[in-house]
């Protein structure tokens, strides 16, 4: 039971890690009004390119470096995915386009490249499984190994529990941190927060609403890229996968902003109550000692959704502005029309 109990938490940790760099981007786009529904998408480019990156250097190197094992791919996994997100900022911020329908073309354009460019390049390099073994290894090395403790302490016994995770897992709670600072304690996120509450009353007061607007978008598409490093690199054990799992992950992290209410605080616990959820049917059943039927562990699999209609219910019936998605999400602004 209590092993149970423990790999449920352990595993939470690293699958909501993927949530958190995902819902952290969309937060940072959200709050300049534009609800980018691509975030899946966005994902499978950022570990489709992270992966190539990975794979093909390790490849191509006899003693890769250990510095470039971790720049590469992050440069990667961040750069395609806010190109991706630039695409997206011209449609609806320059052409105005439907927020919705660009957003949903965005996950199909990113599934569609990531599942064929992976394949692309495995059949180049002649290989029928690409795994960037040696990549993995650095990206899942816990810091706990990297400090010298004193054998038995207190000390080493609580950096054991709290330093037992790869870098990524800390990098996504200091984004966290990060963004929440940006957007509450500077001029600039203040001015970000007033372009997505109020685009007009913005762009009368000199804020330049189209700037802002393209870099909040793109900046959040980089860091939702960075969740499907995290998932490819770490969760995936180095390969390339294919399958809907992180397309999957990716309209969770959507969810989680709901959940979180637009706060990127809220994200760190948020995004591993969200990974527990999702794994309820695996591991609950072992910790409460029962065997669970098939019906059963269906429901359970519906959990974060369920939770995330609940919560989103509480918030509109509070009516708290606080709790309120910015006022023009989702409406695209032309400057003539104020």
């Amino acid at each position: 039971m209590l092993e149970s109990l423990t790999s449920w938490i352990v595993g939470a940790v690293i699958f909501g890690t993927v949530i958190m760099f995902g819902a952290l981007g969309e937060i940072l786009t959200e709050k300049a009004g534009h609800l980018n529904l691509g975030v899946p998408g966005l994902m499978f480019i950022g570990g489709f390119a992270s992966w190539a990156v990975a794979f093909l250097y390790e490849s191509g190197t006899d003693e890769p470096s250990k510095f470039l094992m971790i720049l590469l791919p992050l440069l990667a996994g961040f750069g395609a995915a806010a190109v991706a997100g630039l695409l997206y900022a011209f449609f609806v911020t320059t052409l105005r386009a439907n927020q919705n329908v660009t957003g949903l073309a965005l996950t199909r354009l990113g599934v569609g490249i990531g599942s064929f460019g992976g394949m692309y390049v495995l059949v180049k390099s002649g290989k029928s499984f690409g795994k960037a073994v040696n990549t993995y290894d650095v990206f899942a090395e816990n810091l706990h190994s990297m400090f010298d403790f004193p054998e038995g302490s207190v000390v080493e016994a609580i950096s054991r529990m709290l330093l037992s995770y790869g870098f990524m897992v800390y990098l996504a709670i200091i984004c966290a941190v990060l963004i929440h600072l940006f957007l509450s304690k500077t001029r600039p996120g203040l001015n970000l927060r007033s372009v997505g509450e109020n685009p007009a009353t913005a762009d009368a007061a000199g804020v330049n609403v189209a700037k802002y607007k393209y870099l909040a978008t793109v900046v959040g598409a980089g860091v939702s890229g960075l969740g499907g490093t995290f998932y490819i690199l770490v969760f995936c054990n180095g390969g390339w996968s294919t399958n809907n799992n992180m397309e999957a992950l990716g309209w969770l992290a959507v969810a989680l902003v709901i959940f979180a209410t637009w706060r990127p605080l809220n994200t760190i616990w948020g995004s591993y109550l969200f990974a527990m959820l999702f794994w309820a049917y695996a591991y609950l059943p072992g910790v409460i000692g029962l065997k669970v039927s098939t019906p059963v562990n269906d429901l359970l699999q519906m959990l974060p959704y369920v939770v995330t209609i609940v919560v989103l219910i509480i918030t509109s019936t509070r009516r708290n502005r606080d709790n309120q998605a910015p006022a023009s999400l989702g409406l695209s602004y032309f400057r003539e029309d104020r």
